[in-house]
């Protein structure tokens, strides 16, 4: 078992303050049953936030900022790459874009509840226009598509995690052979503003779909991975991270402490294999079990961190 929890420690200052009034007890415990092992050290500045980089590493995926293949990995699932090729795939994400402060910022796609219909007529819409650029769309899920063109290969495009709920200016592809994505997206804007669906969705009080944004490229090795441990990656501190709602993402804590790391104390102690990883945005620590003698234990139940230390050098 293999537990990777996001947002352990999200930089936002009410969130950062809460740190030392969390009581985690059953963290407490794991820190004195499992060892750590060298960390993943990341940057804010990164294209690929750590939990990608982590999942990326136990999919033995090689690792380079913003081409990590995952839209790629979806086309071979569907079996697309034997009709496009494994090159030059990217996950398109419809999205609302806000102008505040001079600056356009993104809301966090999860709070638009696309449905299936309203994906599927977009994706419809937009289809003619992506095409007159050479760019391919597929159906994948309710909030993205599959993409296929010569624009994506070794273009590198930052995690829609990295842009949710800020300012997109920074992550925006810059390059000169993606400058055509950038009229793309105009146009998507101007034949969204007066779309059905968003006419629909206003109706309803549901925020628009206006933009789009595109992640998730890189190409395959050509000799498929070995996989690790499998990962379970939970994100129940996500929502109240990215709000900086410092008093839901304690009580978020604090439920995952009673829950899913009790059930991991209870392994370790029966002397299951299992391992921890929590990630902030400049550090990923994982913990692991492993057997040692009775006075190894006791030693490092005395040289391991608090929680809240823990948290705090994430």
């Amino acid at each position: 078992m293999h537990l990777l929890i996001s947002h352990a420690a999200p930089p936002g200052p009410l969130c950062q303050a809460a740190i030392e009034q969390l009581v985690l007890p059953h963290l407490s415990e794991l820190l004195s049953l499992l060892s750590p092992t060298p960390p993943v050290l990341g940057s804010p500045e990164t294209l690929t936030p750590l939990p990608e980089r982590v999942r990326a590493n136990t999919l033995g995926l090689p690792f380079a900022d913003g081409l990590i293949p995952w839209a790629a990995m979806d086309a071979q699932q569907l079996g697309l790459t034997k009709i496009h090729g494994d090159a030059g795939w990217a996950w398109i994400s419809p999205c609302h874009l806000e102008v505040r402060s001079n600056q356009v910022c993104m809301d966090d796609p999860q709070d638009l509840h696309i449905s299936t219909q309203e994906c599927e007529t977009l994706r419809a819409a937009m289809k003619r226009y992506f095409e007159e650029d050479g760019i391919t769309l597929h159906p994948l899920t309710n909030g993205t598509w599959l993409a296929f063109g010569n624009v994506f290969k070794d273009l590198p495009t930052a995690s829609l995690e990295r842009v949710a709920g800020t300012t997109i200016d920074p992550w925006t592809p810059q390059q000169e052979h993606a400058k055509h994505l950038r009229r793309l997206q105009n146009e998507m804007q101007m034949l969204l503003y007066t779309h059905a669906v968003n006419d629909s969705r206003s109706a309803r009080g549901l925020p628009t779909i206006n933009a789009f944004w595109v992640s998730g490229t890189g190409t395959p090795a050509a000799t498929p991975p070995a996989g690790g441990d499998p990962l379970e990656c939970v994100d129940t501190l996500r929502q109240a991270a990215l709000r900086d709602d410092a008093q839901a993402w304690a009580s978020a804590w604090q439920d995952l402490d009673n829950s899913r790391l009790g059930e991991m104390v209870r392994l370790a102690k029966s002397g299951k294999p299992v391992l921890l990883t929590l990630c902030g945005q400049r550090m990923a620590a994982t913990l692991e079990f492993q057997n040692k003698p009775w006075w190894g234990r006791l030693q490092q139940r005395f040289s391991m961190s608090s929680p809240i230390q823990l948290l705090q050098s994430l």
